[in-house]
């Protein structure tokens, strides 16, 4: 048995709109168990039997985007991940207090070349860390204000589908599913 957190893509945006028990009820077709959303932005927590993490992804983007009629992407991590993920030190020196600080996931580990295109947006409101399949985002004002939010943007710079959560929420899912 193996416990995973998704992180689903385009669930609940862009005038779609799934109810978390609806939502749970796909995942439980797919005969996974102890499924579990937390908050309305995608974040499902279960147990599975056997399989890759990889053939799982595949396996639920398939049914997902078959029953809701729109492409939806997932992103597997196990708990011991995510806590790696939210205790990671992305920067070298403090950020400042304000802004946040943002983590999008790849299915993949993320090319070199990606780091390079990104260093091209760093400026005094965006700094980023490529880090194996995340990309850690602190912005300096809100998301939604960036050049590189909304319509794909962000996606089309990394060259791969991707997901973002605050660290706020991956700190939550860390407390929340600890790793065993």
């Amino acid at each position: 048995m193996t416990q995973a957190i998704a992180f689903l893509r385009a669930i609940n945006v862009g005038g779609h709109f799934v109810t978390m028990d609806q939502l749970r009820q796909h995942f439980e077709a797919l005969g996974l168990s102890q499924v579990e959303t937390f908050i309305n932005s995608g974040n499902v927590a279960f147990v599975a039997r056997g399989g890759s993490a990889a053939s799982r992804e595949k396996k639920l983007e398939a049914h997902l985007t078959r029953s809701m009629g729109y492409s939806i992407s997932v992103f597997l991590r196990t708990p011991a991940e995510v806590a790696a993920i939210a205790a990671f030190p992305p920067f070298s020196q403090p950020l400042p207090a304000a802004g946040g600080l943002y983590i999008a996931f790849a299915q993949a580990p993320l090319p070199p070349d990606v780091q390079t295109r990104l260093d091209a947006f760093q400026s005094e409101y965006d700094r980023f860390r490529v880090n194996q399949r995340e990309v850690y985002w602190w912005r300096a004002t809100g998301y939604s204000e960036s050049p590189l939010s909304g319509s794909g943007k962000f996606e089309k710079l990394l060259g791969v589908p991707a997901t973002v959560r605050n660290v706020t929420t991956l700190r939550k899912l860390a407390a929340k599913y600890p790793p065993t």
